[in-house]
């Protein structure tokens, strides 16, 4: 995520039409940031943090849902929606450990 920090113009030549909320696009990096520095943190400790691991199956299939109605709506390629697969898998590792840290 980090390097979003730095691609601002770049994201709004490739992915047209340019970014107009500047406050938006650098919220949305941040908080995905501070999420990523989240799972580093659960994943050192899943049964001391397992309070926490709902909210990080949350954000991941939240993000899955979002990319799969904007693809079903024919908002966004598959291209795009392909992105989150990985959150789908991380997303299922996460409910297998809040299930397994009970």
């Amino acid at each position: 995520m980090t390097p979003l920090f730095f691609l601002f113009d770049y994201v709004g030549a490739q992915y047209p039409p340019a970014i107009t909320h500047q406050d938006v696009y650098y919220g949305f990096v941040t908080v995905t940031l501070a999420w990523q520095v989240a799972f580093l943190i659960i994943s050192r400790d899943p049964v001391r943090f397992r309070p926490l691991i709902p909210a990080a199956i949350l954000e991941k299939f939240a993000y899955v849902a979002a990319l799969a109605a904007l693809y079903a709506q024919g908002r966004i390629p598959f291209g795009l929606a392909s992105a989150g697969i990985p959150d789908f898998l991380l997303g299922a590792l996460f409910v297998a450990a809040f299930v397994k840290t009970r």
